[in-house]
Protein backbone atom coordinates (compact mmCIF):
# COMPACT_ATOMS: atom_id res chain seq x y z
CA UNK A 1 0.00 0.00 0.00
CA UNK A 2 1.25 3.51 -1.02
CA UNK A 3 1.35 5.95 2.29
CA UNK A 4 -1.73 8.56 1.77
CA UNK A 5 0.46 11.88 0.68
CA UNK A 6 -1.14 14.50 3.30
CA UNK A 7 0.83 12.89 5.91
CA UNK A 8 4.97 14.17 6.86
CA UNK A 9 5.50 11.42 9.18
CA UNK A 10 5.65 7.02 9.51
CA UNK A 11 5.72 6.15 12.85
CA UNK A 12 6.03 2.37 14.10
CA UNK A 13 5.12 0.15 16.98
CA UNK A 14 8.63 -2.07 17.45
CA UNK A 15 7.81 -5.36 18.46
CA UNK A 16 5.52 -7.58 15.98
CA UNK A 17 5.81 -4.35 13.79
CA UNK A 18 9.08 -3.10 13.03
CA UNK A 19 11.27 -5.97 14.74
CA UNK A 20 10.84 -9.48 15.29
CA UNK A 21 11.40 -10.08 19.09
CA UNK A 22 11.25 -12.55 21.18
CA UNK A 23 9.62 -11.46 24.33
CA UNK A 24 8.23 -13.71 27.13
CA UNK A 25 5.02 -11.55 26.38
CA UNK A 26 3.11 -13.96 28.44
CA UNK A 27 5.39 -14.43 31.29
CA UNK A 28 5.91 -10.46 31.60
CA UNK A 29 2.01 -10.65 31.82
CA UNK A 30 1.55 -12.79 34.94
CA UNK A 31 4.77 -11.47 36.53
CA UNK A 32 3.29 -8.13 36.42
CA UNK A 33 -0.39 -8.66 37.20
CA UNK A 34 1.11 -11.24 40.10
CA UNK A 35 3.13 -8.14 41.44
CA UNK A 36 -0.21 -5.88 42.30
CA UNK A 37 -2.14 -8.84 43.70
CA UNK A 38 0.82 -9.39 46.32
CA UNK A 39 0.33 -5.53 47.08
CA UNK A 40 -3.52 -6.31 48.19
CA UNK A 41 -5.41 -6.07 44.33
CA UNK A 42 -8.06 -8.77 44.14
CA UNK A 43 -7.50 -10.97 41.20
CA UNK A 44 -10.77 -10.53 39.85
CA UNK A 45 -10.04 -6.28 39.57
CA UNK A 46 -7.10 -7.34 37.20
CA UNK A 47 -7.60 -7.14 33.78
CA UNK A 48 -5.58 -10.11 31.62
CA UNK A 49 -7.56 -10.10 28.48
CA UNK A 50 -4.89 -8.00 27.08
CA UNK A 51 -2.70 -10.79 25.32
CA UNK A 52 0.71 -9.84 24.90
CA UNK A 53 0.09 -6.03 25.43
CA UNK A 54 -0.82 -5.76 29.05
CA UNK A 55 -2.65 -2.89 30.92
CA UNK A 56 -2.31 -2.51 34.58
CA UNK A 57 -4.92 0.13 34.29
CA UNK A 58 -7.46 -1.83 36.10
CA UNK A 59 -5.94 -2.80 39.03
CA UNK A 60 -4.23 0.75 39.49
CA UNK A 61 -8.26 1.73 39.13
CA UNK A 62 -9.16 -0.46 41.46
CA UNK A 63 -6.44 0.54 44.15
CA UNK A 64 -7.29 4.25 43.38
CA UNK A 65 -11.13 3.27 44.97
CA UNK A 66 -9.94 1.43 47.38
CA UNK A 67 -7.86 3.59 49.81
CA UNK A 68 -4.95 2.56 48.30
CA UNK A 69 -3.74 5.58 45.60
CA UNK A 70 -0.88 6.60 47.44
CA UNK A 71 0.70 2.97 46.65
CA UNK A 72 0.07 3.60 42.87
CA UNK A 73 4.04 4.30 42.83
CA UNK A 74 5.23 2.09 43.99
CA UNK A 75 2.93 -0.80 42.21
CA UNK A 76 4.03 1.16 38.48
CA UNK A 77 7.84 0.43 40.08
CA UNK A 78 7.21 -2.70 40.56
CA UNK A 79 5.37 -3.84 37.67
CA UNK A 80 8.42 -1.72 35.24
CA UNK A 81 10.96 -3.65 36.69
CA UNK A 82 9.14 -7.01 36.36
CA UNK A 83 8.62 -6.02 32.42
CA UNK A 84 12.09 -4.24 32.16
CA UNK A 85 13.66 -7.74 33.24
CA UNK A 86 11.10 -9.94 31.18
CA UNK A 87 11.89 -7.77 28.17
CA UNK A 88 15.80 -7.70 28.61
CA UNK A 89 15.90 -11.45 28.94
CA UNK A 90 16.12 -12.16 24.84
CA UNK A 91 16.93 -8.76 23.43
CA UNK A 92 19.86 -9.76 21.35
CA UNK A 93 17.61 -11.98 19.22
CA UNK A 94 15.90 -8.79 17.98
CA UNK A 95 15.96 -8.28 14.04
CA UNK A 96 14.18 -6.43 11.54
CA UNK A 97 11.09 -7.81 10.12
CA UNK A 98 11.55 -8.86 6.32
CA UNK A 99 11.65 -5.20 4.20
CA UNK A 100 11.82 -3.04 7.51
CA UNK A 101 15.26 -1.73 6.39
CA UNK A 102 14.57 -1.06 3.11
CA UNK A 103 11.40 0.86 4.36
CA UNK A 104 13.00 3.19 6.42
CA UNK A 105 15.29 3.82 3.86
CA UNK A 106 12.89 4.19 1.21
CA UNK A 107 11.31 6.62 3.80
CA UNK A 108 13.84 8.92 4.60
CA UNK A 109 14.99 9.54 1.07
CA UNK A 110 11.53 10.60 0.42
CA UNK A 111 11.78 13.08 2.91
CA UNK A 112 9.42 11.63 5.79
CA UNK A 113 10.46 11.88 9.49
CA UNK A 114 10.54 8.30 11.07
CA UNK A 115 10.03 7.19 14.47
CA UNK A 116 9.30 4.44 17.55
CA UNK A 117 6.45 4.85 19.49
CA UNK A 118 6.91 1.54 21.90
CA UNK A 119 5.54 -0.08 25.03
CA UNK A 120 8.55 -1.73 25.87
CA UNK A 121 11.20 0.59 28.08
CA UNK A 122 14.07 2.79 26.87
CA UNK A 123 16.59 0.60 27.85
CA UNK A 124 15.15 -2.43 26.18
CA UNK A 125 14.28 -0.50 23.13
CA UNK A 126 17.39 1.30 22.26
CA UNK A 127 19.15 -1.86 23.03
CA UNK A 128 16.92 -4.10 20.20
CA UNK A 129 16.84 -1.45 17.86
CA UNK A 130 20.65 -1.11 18.17
CA UNK A 131 21.23 -4.84 17.93
CA UNK A 132 18.14 -5.21 14.90
CA UNK A 133 20.65 -2.16 13.14
CA UNK A 134 17.71 0.01 12.40
CA UNK A 135 18.67 2.63 15.18
CA UNK A 136 20.40 4.67 12.60
CA UNK A 137 17.74 5.25 10.54
CA UNK A 138 15.39 6.88 12.80
CA UNK A 139 14.64 10.38 14.18
CA UNK A 140 12.88 9.67 17.20
CA UNK A 141 11.63 6.73 19.78
CA UNK A 142 9.43 7.46 22.75
CA UNK A 143 9.38 4.59 25.42
CA UNK A 144 7.13 3.17 28.04
CA UNK A 145 8.96 4.89 30.80
CA UNK A 146 9.93 8.22 28.97
CA UNK A 147 6.83 9.47 30.48
CA UNK A 148 4.14 8.77 33.40
CA UNK A 149 2.31 5.26 32.57
CA UNK A 150 -1.16 6.73 31.55
CA UNK A 151 0.66 8.81 28.91
CA UNK A 152 2.12 5.15 27.24
CA UNK A 153 -0.26 3.51 24.57
CA UNK A 154 -3.08 3.16 24.15
CA UNK A 155 -3.73 7.31 25.64
CA UNK A 156 -3.44 9.42 22.20
CA UNK A 157 -0.53 11.48 24.41
CA UNK A 158 2.10 9.13 23.52
CA UNK A 159 0.97 9.73 19.69
CA UNK A 160 1.68 13.61 20.80
CA UNK A 161 4.95 13.06 22.06
CA UNK A 162 6.18 11.42 18.93
CA UNK A 163 5.00 14.06 16.81
CA UNK A 164 6.27 16.50 19.08
CA UNK A 165 9.78 14.87 18.08
CA UNK A 166 8.96 13.94 14.61
CA UNK A 167 8.48 17.91 14.10
CA UNK A 168 4.73 17.42 13.09
CA UNK A 169 1.41 17.31 14.08
CA UNK A 170 -0.30 13.84 15.17
CA UNK A 171 -2.63 14.29 12.67
CA UNK A 172 0.53 14.12 10.02
CA UNK A 173 1.69 11.04 11.30
CA UNK A 174 1.01 7.94 9.59
CA UNK A 175 1.23 4.68 11.92
CA UNK A 176 2.09 1.33 11.57
CA UNK A 177 1.09 -1.05 14.23
CA UNK A 178 0.25 -4.81 15.08
CA UNK A 179 -2.40 -4.31 18.19
CA UNK A 180 -5.61 -2.55 18.97
CA UNK A 181 -3.47 -0.56 21.83
CA UNK A 182 -1.97 0.73 18.59
CA UNK A 183 -5.06 1.44 16.35
CA UNK A 184 -6.35 3.02 19.33
CA UNK A 185 -3.73 5.35 20.01
CA UNK A 186 -3.23 6.39 16.52
CA UNK A 187 -6.86 6.97 15.83
CA UNK A 188 -7.78 8.70 19.11
CA UNK A 189 -4.86 11.40 18.48
CA UNK A 190 -6.20 11.86 14.58
CA UNK A 191 -3.30 9.93 13.01
CA UNK A 192 -3.36 7.51 9.94
CA UNK A 193 -2.91 4.01 10.84
CA UNK A 194 -2.32 0.44 8.95
CA UNK A 195 -2.16 -2.63 10.81
CA UNK A 196 0.28 -5.77 10.09
CA UNK A 197 -0.12 -9.44 10.43
CA UNK A 198 3.20 -9.97 12.26
CA UNK A 199 2.54 -9.34 15.56
CA UNK A 200 -0.41 -10.16 17.72
CA UNK A 201 -3.45 -9.56 15.65
CA UNK A 202 -4.61 -11.58 12.84
CA UNK A 203 -7.09 -10.83 9.80
CA UNK A 204 -9.97 -11.72 11.77
CA UNK A 205 -9.22 -9.36 14.64
CA UNK A 206 -8.63 -6.50 12.14
CA UNK A 207 -11.37 -6.86 10.46
CA UNK A 208 -13.70 -6.98 13.24
CA UNK A 209 -12.37 -3.66 14.11
CA UNK A 210 -13.06 -2.22 10.88
CA UNK A 211 -9.20 -1.47 10.27
CA UNK A 212 -6.66 -1.54 6.87
CA UNK A 213 -4.27 -3.79 7.16
CA UNK A 214 -1.14 -5.16 5.06
CA UNK A 215 0.97 -8.47 6.14
CA UNK A 216 3.83 -6.72 6.93
CA UNK A 217 5.99 -3.11 6.34
CA UNK A 218 7.42 -5.02 3.79
CA UNK A 219 4.01 -3.65 1.42
CA UNK A 220 4.28 -0.22 2.35
CA UNK A 221 5.89 2.31 0.10
CA UNK A 222 6.15 6.55 -0.25
CA UNK A 223 3.72 7.52 -2.75
CA UNK A 224 5.39 7.71 -6.20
Amino acid sequence: MEIPPRYRAVGFDMDGTLLDTDVDYAKMANLVFDEMIAMGVPEGAVDRTGGAKFNIDAGVEWMRANGMGHMVYEIRGRVAKAARDVEMENVAAAKPVPGALGLLKSLRDAGYKVGVLTRGCREYAELALRNAGVDGCLDALVARDDYPEEEAKPSPVAMRHLARFLGVEATEVFFVGDHSFDYRCAADAGSGFVGVLTGSFDETDWERLGVEYVGSVAEIRPPR
